[in-house]
């Protein structure tokens, strides 16, 4: 090796510090992680691979004769100049937006309140967990007769408190069906973020409460001074968790809407489903599966690499 080939080397190494050699211990522990690592790249990277493949083709069930030729990237422009791509990315990120935020607040209240010693709190957690454990297929077709317009309870109540003056159709009024949406998704998930919330409020030392409360600190100070901060780890991993699963947001919104009335409740997943299975073009649904993977990838690269850094560095 001459001397420019050692610099080259040697400023490669600074960059990318990778040892050629391995001990064998090492080799054993990446023997173990191999079979592991086939599967996972073998369930998510190949169907990945294998739908931007198609995304690039124009495969449409309902004209086999044309075959599947190669258009590029023509499928993703003509999603990108499509109206319906704009609502329905409007539509998730409002849904994922409103949900996870009052989702957030409830399930810090309810979860403080779980935190606290009181007779009859292994019961009250329980009851907290009906509405998450019921799926959620049953959960929309039960919000479904809730809101029925002709005898749902939902307005039997608004009309008992004069709010109303007849029953009303919320989940076929354009005006309100999202937010009818809403409602439901947060009655369901909100114990699910109180959950992992009062598992982190469990791991707070009390003698750090006992040493505030000696020093005059009312409860509210408690809580700004030690609650919020020692949480704010726990809370970024709750954000990220249904921050994800709102973006993905389908099956309650198919059923308890229909992505309708319209197209005000039409969600990415749902145009997917559309686009895949109702005009049965797969190559314009695969680039659209493609779409909501990059919209699900760039929600995760926030909340990993600025809020996680900016709560790694409060703490």
């Amino acid at each position: 090796m001459n001397t420019t080939q050692a610099r080259l080397f040697s400023r490669v190494r600074s960059i990318w510090p990778i040892r050629v050699s391995l001990s064998a211990e090492e080799r054993l522990a990446y023997l173990f992680v191999l079979p592991a690592g086939l599967v996972i790249a073998s369930i998510a990277f190949f169907p990945l691979l294998r739908a931007f493949w198609l995304s690039l083709h124009d495969i449409d069930l309902r004209y086999p004769a044309q075959g599947q030729p190669f258009v590029g990237i023509g499928n993703y422009i003509s999603l990108l100049a499509n109206p319906r791509l704009h609502n329905a990315l409007a539509v998730t990120s409002a849904f994922a937006l409103v949900t996870v935020s009052v989702e957030l607040v409830l399930g810090m209240i309810v979860a403080l309140i779980m935190n606290q010693e009181f007779r009859g709190r292994g019961a009250v957690r329980a009851a907290l967990l009906v509405p998450w454990a019921l799926t959620t297929v049953v959960s929309a077709r039960m919000w479904e007769w809730i809101y029925n317009a002709q005898y749902g309870i939902f307005n039997a109540i608004l009309k008992g408190l004069s709010v109303i003056d007849s029953y009303r159709a919320w989940t076929a009024d354009a005006q309100f069906s999202f937010w009818a949406a809403c409602l439901a998704d947060i009655w369901k998930t909100t114990p699910f973020m109180a959950l992992l919330l009062l598992a982190g409020l469990q791991v707070i030392p009390r003698d750090l409460y006992e040493s505030a409360m000696v020093d005059g600190a009312n409860a509210w100070q408690r809580f700004w001074s030690i609650t919020l901060p020692l949480l704010k780890p726990t809370v970024l991993v709750a954000l990220l968790f249904r921050t994800l699963d709102a973006a993905r947001v389908f099956d309650l919104l198919f059923i308890l809407t229909g992505g309708g009335p319209g197209y005000s409740t039409e969600s990415l997943s749902i145009l997917t489903y559309r686009i895949l299975f109702t005009n049965l073009n797969f190559g314009m649904g695969s680039a659209m599966a493609v779409i909501v993977f990059l919209y699900v990838m760039l929600i995760s690269f926030f909340f990993i690499k600025v809020l996680g850094t900016k709560a790694g560095r409060a703490i």
